[in-house]
């Protein structure tokens, strides 16, 4: 069953508020160490709009679901509260990114922190990024996550080099398997072809053969009835 179209408008905006406090945070790191955060500060506050625009579309969708009775009372007043969560999350964001990057920066924990409710189920104030967090990560900061990531995705690609390699050396050792294929193919041919000739050639012979007894077989008979004839001759003219 395909899932609510609000809930999941609620969970890209949690996602996208998520998104915001980890460059909320690398922001910060650029600046107390000398970095050029320009670039980010223009994503930041493109993303805070959106993520303004999309509170207020998920209150102006939940009223009129409301209003229509097309959800019950109690479902309302829940994705209201989490409405609501949305809002002092965003004022939340909105005051961290106008801070000085060089003041004491909150926990990633508390930057990520703000009282959500699940978005697909359950109530409470629990933040749905911190529910499912390995013991991998917690107490790391984003860029500790980050490079413990790219230490699993170069693993990874050195895991994927090797095997490319093991492939890209079947695909040699098949190749070479098929080029002497094709090379016993041809001799086969050749062979098939003497054969095929020969076969022939001895076909020949042979009627040639049979031809010749045929003929001999027959001179045979002539001289046969030639002494016959001779014989008869001399009798017949034999003095009685």
């Amino acid at each position: 069953m395909a899932q609510d179209l609000w809930l999941q408008n609620y969970d890209a905006t949690c996602r996208l508020a998520q998104e915001i406090a980890e460059n909320i945070h690398e922001r910060n790191r650029l600046q107390r160490t000398g970095g050029n955060p320009a670039k980010l500060n223009m994503t930041l506050r493109a993303s805070l709009q959106k993520l303004k625009q999309n509170i207020l579309q998920l209150r102006e969708t939940l009223v009129r679901a409301s209003s229509q009775r097309r959800i019950m009372q109690s479902e309302a007043d829940r994705r209201q509260n989490l409405v609501d969560d949305l809002v002092t999350r965003e004022k939340q964001l909105c005051s961290t990114f106008s801070r000085d990057g060089t003041d004491p920066e909150p926990s990633r924990s508390s930057l990520m922190s703000g009282g959500f409710g699940a978005g697909t189920g359950g109530a409470g104030s629990v933040n749905p990024w911190l529910v499912n967090e390995s013991e991998e990560t917690k107490g790391l900061t984003f860029g500790e996550i980050k490079q413990q990531q790219q230490r699993v995705i170069d693993a990874q690609d050195a895991g994927l080099d090797a095997l490319s390699a093991v492939i890209s050396r079947q695909k040699r050792m098949g190749e070479e398997i098929g080029n002497e294929l094709d090379e016993q193919n041809e001799i086969i041919d050749d062979i098939t072809q003497l054969v095929d000739k020969t076969d022939s050639r001895i076909r020949n012979e042979t009627r040639r053969v049979k031809l010749v007894e045929t003929k001999s077989a027959s001179c045979g008979m002539m001289v046969v009835i030639v002494l016959l004839l001779i014989a008869i001759i001399v009798v017949a003219s034999w003095p009685t």
